[in-house]
């Protein structure tokens, strides 16, 4: 790998508010480096994978796996939208917001990895998801998000329907698991360092410093 090249791997999941408030803050950092070559992938993972089709609604399921009380999950809500704006990303909480299962979001991430559409298509997700409040398991709101970014809509429609990449996804996030990645953001730098969580674009600058360091 050249001196101003850096890869970056990102484990993550569409219905993670922290994924999306992580990708800006790196965003941020990478936007400190002149001439520096990026290449960076998406990776799955499901927050809930045992999820039903018809989703449930977000503040029960938030008291259900973590325990929190209804204040707390509001003031949640309320510092991540602020966040957000903060980042220039709109978060649209309600008191009906829903979570759903991700599996066919990362079945199209998976193929639009291919077409060099995937970030554009990971962040056309996040979009539809926290500020549109539409259900990222429904294909048409998927295929939507495809044709936003300039994908074929009957390809997406095509790979939606058939599952050709199920397989693969699954065997993915298992990899990962394996790895040791339990949450999500996971961020891999260089395929050797591990930054976890939304850090700070500070942090992340100084790994990159580092790295670009050692390469050369």
């Amino acid at each position: 790998m050249a001196t101003n090249q850096i890869q970056i791997d990102i484990i993550s999941d569409v219905m993670c508010p922290w994924c999306i408030v992580g990708y800006r803050r790196l965003e941020q950092a990478l936007s400190k480096f002149d001439d520096l070559e990026v290449k960076l992938q998406w990776h799955p993972f499901e927050l809930n994978p045992a999820m039903g089709s018809e989703g449930q609604h977000l503040g029960e399921h938030i008291a259900e796996k973590y325990g929190s009380t209804p204040e707390q999950s509001a003031q949640n809500r309320q510092r991540l939208t602020q966040m957000g704006a903060d980042l220039g990303f709109e978060f649209n909480f309600s008191d009906s917001s829903r979570i759903y299962n991700t599996l066919l979001a990362h079945q199209l991430l998976y193929w639009a990895a291919e077409t060099g559409k995937q970030t554009d298509l990971k962040l056309a997700l996040f979009s539809s998801y926290f500020t549109e409040q539409k259900n990222p398991d429904d294909i048409e709101v998927l295929i939507e998000a495809a044709t936003k970014v300039g994908l074929d809509a009957a390809e997406a429609r095509a790979v939606l329907s058939d599952k050709r990449f199920e397989t693969a996804v699954k065997e993915e996030e298992q990899l990962w698991i394996s790895r040791g990645i339990q949450a999500v953001p996971a961020i891999v730098f260089n395929q050797q360092y591990l930054v976890s969580g939304a850090q700070d674009p500070d942090t992340i600058a100084e790994l990159i410093t580092k790295l670009l360091a050692e390469a050369a």
